[in-house]
């Protein structure tokens, strides 16, 4: 077993890593939340999501958290009637993306919060290994 202070690095820095991708995830959706289709009739940007599964570090024994998958939400699309859009059908409707502005901002918000919280881990562990390193030259 390894020092319980660089376990936990190593957790936090999966968090980390995990948090990041999630929120590139998130702007990404956000970016393309009015993405329609280029042709008409044809589907606009469709919503990533990201799941997270546990992977156990054998040098460690701890369990890290990695990107299990970045997959698309199967959710419709939402259909608006635009006849000036490009994207419009014969009908004059229009296929907008499943990017819905509140999940996205609750998801970034959610994000953000696991990351800063992985990043004051990695700073109290860093802060124990000082002392431990200053009590030891005493």
């Amino acid at each position: 077993m390894i020092d319980p202070i660089l376990a936990s690095l190593k957790i936090a820095s999966s968090g980390i890593t995990a948090e990041s991708t999630r929120l590139k995830v998130v702007s990404e959706n956000i970016a393309n939340a009015n993405t329609t289709g280029l042709t008409p009739g044809s589907d606009p940007y469709r919503r990533k999501t990201i799941t997270f599964q546990s992977e156990m570090d054998r040098l460690t024994g701890a369990d890290l958290v990695k990107v299990g998958q970045i997959g698309t939400d199967k959710t419709p699309f939402v259909v608006e009637h635009d006849p000036g859009n490009p994207a419009a059908n014969a009908d004059g409707y229009v296929k907008m993306p499943n990017v819905q502005m509140l999940v996205e901002m609750a998801d970034m918000r959610d994000a953000n919060r696991s990351y800063e919280a992985n990043v004051q881990v990695v700073k109290q562990a860093r802060e124990l290994i000082n002392m431990t390193i200053d009590l030891l030259r005493s």
